[in-house]
């Protein structure tokens, strides 16, 4: 476990929190991105008390967190770090979160199954019960171009919701459920199970990280069969939680180590290598990752900080 840190009673006063001149962006790509965010804030803070555990941004400069304590929705500017609820909470956790294109918020919502967020108006569009038995804690959710998928820590299950031919959402009756088998070994001793969940590059399989036992799977999206994937001599991913890809690049943010390891995989994600450790003095118990441009956003959770209303928590930005 990471120490608790006792210095990061107030964590924004250490980096810069607003740009100054913050540019207009037209693109998210790398290119235009890169000259802007040179002064965009390396914090952003959000409100007190509020717990976040998940990250989702889009196309645009906005990055969207959820509380593990009410609920609700909060929406930063990656520009100038300010920001404000845009859907209150519905008095359960928000905790994994994925945006899709249509400005729709997927979240995983513990033991309360997920709910689909229209972040324009705030209004929940579905609510879902996912697991079929207790205990369940959804975990994290990603999103193909036809299905929302959902980890379960305490059960050895994915859950898929079908999305319609035009995105449409399925009923609350149609959650499928996929047992995880093969080299699967669920852990009962209360740790925590299936967490991270992202695709392979070549989008055959999924990738689920299992924290308890810091292992990478692969995972048949048809049969859930398992296999674990080969990262050669890499350390074991202790606390592996949100898990992000770009291209063959797999960013594995683990918790409590306030680090991110970054392997090249092969494209069917049966292997991979590793490259680096990512480490930054304001992790404070960073929980997933999401990328815009050249930077990658990590939500301090701070769970060895016992949360109160006054404790404060940001989203650290570190170069890609």
């Amino acid at each position: 476990m990471a120490p608790t840190h006792g210095s990061f009673a107030h964590p924004l006063s250490r980096r810069r929190l607003l740009a100054v001149g913050a540019a207009t962006l037209g693109s998210a790509s790398l290119g235009t991105t890169a000259h802007a965010a040179a002064s965009w804030p390396d914090l952003i803070p959000l409100p007190d008390g509020f717990r976040p555990e998940g990250i989702a941004i889009g196309r645009g400069p906005y990055a969207y967190l959820g509380s593990l304590g009410d609920g609700s929705i909060y929406r930063a500017d990656l520009r100038t770090g300010e920001g404000g609820i845009v859907s209150p909470g519905p008095g359960t956790p928000s905790v994994g979160l994925k945006l899709d294109a249509r400005g729709r918020l997927f979240v995983a919502g513990r033991d309360f199954g997920g709910r689909v967020v229209d972040v324009r108006s705030g209004e929940i569009l579905a609510s879902y019960q996912l697991a079929a038995t207790t205990p369940t804690f959804v975990n994290d959710v990603f999103l193909t171009p036809r299905t929302a998928w959902f980890t379960d820590s305490y059960q050895p299950a994915l859950y898929a919701l079908r999305l319609g031919r035009h995105g449409e959402l399925p009923d609350a009756a149609d959650v499928v459920r996929l047992t995880l088998s093969g080299e699967w070994n669920q852990t009962a001793d209360g740790s925590v199970n299936a967490n991270g969940i992202t695709r392979t590059p070549d989008g055959s399989a999924l990738l689920v990280v299992q924290s308890g036992i810091g292992a990478l799977h692969r995972v048949d999206p048809r049969t859930g069969v398992t296999t674990l994937v080969d990262l050669g001599d890499a350390a074991p991913l202790t606390n592996g939680d949100g898990l992000l890809r770009v291209g063959r690049t797999l960013y594995v943010v683990q918790n409590r180590q306030n680090a991110i390891d970054v392997f090249t995989l092969a494209a069917d994600g049966r292997s991979g290598v590793f490259r680096r450790r990512v480490t930054d003095s304001d992790f404070d118990v960073p929980t997933t990752v999401a990328a815009y441009g050249s930077r990658l956003y990590l939500p301090n959770a701070r769970f060895t900080t016992t949360p109160t209303p006054e404790t404060t928590f940001a989203v650290v930005a570190v170069p890609a």
